[in-house]
């Protein structure tokens, strides 16, 4: 019986124009932590992992959502707050 393994590619755009900066610092934890979970289930790293100036890069993957947030490499959408939220 021969086995077949399926790989899964997960698909990431890069953005073309950097996002607005996240001036909400709590709208910056979430687009962040949204992020280090692509990231942990094999999306591409979108920042140079190279050391430069002698200081190293992030590797963790929540260092490095952080730092693509901060550069702007990020898109997020945010949900309009005029939509009422349904009751249970």
């Amino acid at each position: 019986m021969e086995l077949e393994t399926q790989e899964t590619e997960i698909k990431t755009e890069e953005p073309l124009e950097p996002a607005p900066p996240v001036s909400n610092r709590f709208l910056f934890v979430d687009i962040a932590a949204l992020r280090a979970k692509q990231l942990r289930r094999g999306a591409r790293v979108r920042i140079d992992q190279t050391p430069h100036d002698g200081h190293p890069q992030p590797h963790k993957a929540e260092r490095v959502a952080m730092e693509e947030v901060r550069r702007g490499l990020v898109l997020y959408e945010v949900p309009d707050s005029d939509k009422p939220i349904p009751k249970e």
